[in-house]
């Protein structure tokens, strides 16, 4: 590897528990460089694997510490090494001194709140994704993982925030002795790993679309306050999703144009195809918005239409009661000389006029429509 090796020694913020350091704010005050893990904890050990190919030869290490990286610095194969977790401080720390790796990359490894960016330093490119899953456990939840990928002349290095599934198409094409990916160089290596983290992405999207099919099928005759949560909460999700993805755009866009020989003119063509593939999520995402906010107001909507179909109701009812309520006033009255008080048939009588001015005011509302 021919990286040049960044000697400058730098402070290191130490606590006694490493769990409380998954803010920003805890990163205040220190000097650039310094090593604090931010994000997610996750239980899981930092675990190192190593893969080394060409077009005849495959091999996979096992690595037990990381010293053994060192061996692994052969010009002749293309040598991947990828670290999954990031909690322990130490062997992140440990693997940028074996490696090389400038102590300002390693603070942005470690902070996983980072925005997919490219950056290019003198003998290696330093690129940021997000790999985005579904939560089985909920309905439309996301998580988020950051990626980092280093990519130096016949060497690829990946963290991970965790042990996953995301990398096994990789693994998958490594083992095909007649694919592409075992005849070409560590620029084809960094452009699949970008793709199969994007292709993620569309799973998503399935998922998402089937959602939103369902909430529209169900809208205008299932409204409830479960509903509106849901769509609030895939609003959330686009919206995080939009901030994660649209990144990435500037990204391939750069990685396009820039002029290093660590990137081959015929692996830039396959960038494009990764590039064409997030416009079409970042347009899906767009429309998935659009439509979210459609439901929103045909939410509010039919909320609307059903409190002004009970208030028609109640005010039918209001109408009919009103000139029965005036007559029952009437005869309510308390007066000695009221004519019909003491007619034999007064009381059929005034259950007749009732009955017959409600039904006439039924006729009528019926006609006009309102019922």
């Amino acid at each position: 590897m021919h990286t040049k090796f960044y000697s400058e020694t730098r402070p290191r913020h130490r606590q006694a528990d490493h769990a409380a350091q998954s803010s920003a704010a805890d990163k205040s005050g220190l000097p650039a460089g310094t090593l604090v893990h931010i994000g997610a904890k996750h239980q899981s050990e930092c675990k190192i694997s190593a893969i080394q190919y060409n077009a005849e030869t495959f091999i996979r290490h096992k690595i037990s510490s990381v010293s053994d990286l060192q061996q692994l610095q052969n010009t002749e194969l293309i040598t991947w090494v990828n670290i999954d977790g990031l909690s322990n401080i130490d062997v992140v720390e440990s693997i940028g001194h074996e490696l090389n790796i400038h102590p300002l990359v390693l603070e942005d490894i470690l902070s996983t709140h980072q925005r997919p960016k490219l950056e290019e330093y003198e003998d290696f490119l330093y690129l940021v994704i997000k790999g985005i899953s579904l939560d089985p456990d909920k309905i439309f939840s996301l998580q988020y993982e950051q990626i980092s990928i280093l990519l130096l002349a016949n060497y690829v290095i990946t963290f991970k925030e965790k042990p996953d599934t995301t990398f096994d198409p990789v693994y998958h094409y490594l083992q095909n002795r007649s694919g592409r990916l075992r005849l070409n160089g560590s620029d084809y290596l960094a452009y699949v790993i970008l793709d199969i983290v994007v292709d993620g992405y569309f799973v998503v999207e399935d998922s998402l679309d089937d959602v939103i099919d369902s909430l529209e099928d169900n809208i205008l005759f299932n409204s409830n306050k479960e509903m509106l949560q849901t769509i609030q909460q895939i609003r959330r999700s686009l919206i995080s999703m939009k901030r994660n993805i649209s990144p990435l755009r500037e990204l391939l866009a750069t990685i396009q144009r820039i002029d290093t020989p660590l990137l081959q003119e015929k692996t830039s063509r396959y960038f494009g195809d990764v590039y064409d593939h997030v416009l079409r999520v970042n347009d899906s995402l767009d429309s998935y918005r659009e439509r979210i906010s459609a439901m929103h107001d045909i939410y509010l909507s039919s909320i609307s239409n059903k409190m002004n179909e009970t208030m028609k109701i109640l005010t039918i009812f209001a109408s009919i009661f009103i000139p029965l309520t005036f007559i029952a006033g009437i005869y309510g009255m308390n007066f000695e000389y009221m004519p019909e008080l003491k007619w034999r048939w007064a009381y059929p009588a005034i259950w007749v006029i009732f009955i017959v001015i409600s039904v006439s005011l039924l006729i009528y509302f019926k006609k006009k429509r309102w019922i």
